[in-house]
């Protein structure tokens, strides 16, 4: 069974920082495309950003470019998502997920190809 435990979520004031982590048990971690999502109350879940473990390819949302920075520890089956000047619209629950889909580019950041999903980090950027 494929699991999934993120951690890392908390808050902080605007301009700071937080990694995230997302620890991958069951299945061969060295075929998967890792990906972290958000959502806020009534709205769908965004993608932010996306690693194949196979060849270390990653997507940015827009919105996150030149700020978060994932990556990927294949030896501890993790992957982490540095979070750097944080903006109050970061604040969201985060979650991540995994496929073992051979997705294109622009669905990476779509949910439904996705198919095992942990917990969810709330992370707050207060102003």
């Amino acid at each position: 069974e494929v699991q999934l435990q993120a951690s890392g979520g908390g808050s902080v004031q605007v301009g700071g920082s937080l990694k995230l982590s997302c620890a991958v048990s069951g299945h061969s971690f060295d075929e998967y495309i890792i990906g972290w999502f958000r959502q806020t109350p009534g709205n769908e879940r965004e993608g932010v950003s996306a690693i194949s473990a196979v060849d270390d390819s990653t997507y940015y949302a827009a919105s996150v470019k030149g700020r978060f920075t994932i990556s990927i520890d294949n030896a501890q089956d993790t992957v982490y998502l540095q979070m750097n000047s944080l903006k109050p619209e970061d604040t969201a629950v985060y979650y991540c997920a995994v496929t073992t889909k051979r997705l294109i580019v622009s669905s990476l950041s779509n949910a439904r190809y996705y198919d095992y999903w942990g917990q969810g980090t709330q992370v707050t950027v207060s102003s």
